[in-house]
């Protein structure tokens, strides 16, 4: 059996679960407080030494670690990952987008802000946090206007990466009311067959 190691809560731990919920796989969910430093033990270190969820762990026991790299994984041979070349990188395009310019604001202050981590060094980082995630809500605006996925016409990772934070943006504080391509986005995702919410475990 299929085994995720996961924290509910976490979006990048969702963008695995939604894929694997619309592929229509099996999988055993595992859980981890990382509050309490579950992801920091030697027996996990040794499924990812980077010691964060998620990790996927395959039948012969073999681990993969990084959401957007499960999510490649997951895809291949199916509707999600384009085959033609350029349709492909421009998923990657997207991917990298998420975890550089997305992930680092807009999930961050969520997780401070869910997570009551905001003490005085924190507090001093939110303005700009919160500059830069409007600035990335903005590329995908752009992006979006005349569109109805990232990759035209075509539901891929690319949109489960970057609706698994978008579409909880709000407990980070952002508001995303001036942004209707993002949420008419938004809407088209949660209204695909086998979508699953985050808060399906």
């Amino acid at each position: 059996m299929l085994r995720l190691h996961d924290y509910g809560n976490s979006g990048n731990g969702y963008k695995v679960r939604l894929l694997l919920a619309l592929l229509g796989l099996p999988f055993t969910r595992v859980e981890y407080d990382i509050d309490r430093g579950e992801t920091r033990t030697p027996e996990f270190l040794r499924k990812n030494p980077n010691g964060r969820i998620p990790v996927f762990e395959l039948e012969d026991g073999r681990c993969l670690a990084e959401s957007n790299a499960i999510l490649v994984y997951l895809a291949e041979g199916t509707r999600f990952l384009p085959e033609e070349r350029f349709e492909r990188a421009l998923v990657l395009q997207w991917l990298f987008f998420e975890q550089y310019s997305h992930e680092p604001n807009i999930a961050t202050l969520r997780y401070w802000i869910t997570h009551r981590l905001l003490d005085d060094d924190r507090h001093a980082q939110i303005e700009g946090k919160r500059r830069c995630g409007y600035a990335a809500l903005d590329v995908m605006e752009r992006h979006l206007e005349g569109r109805r996925y990232f990759i035209g016409e075509r539901y891929t990772v690319a949109d489960i990466a970057l609706y698994a934070y978008t579409h909880v943006a709000g407990e980070g504080g952002f508001d995303l009311a001036q942004y209707a391509a993002l949420r008419s986005w938004l809407g088209r995702i949660a209204s695909e067959p086998g979508h699953v919410p985050i808060t399906q475990l």
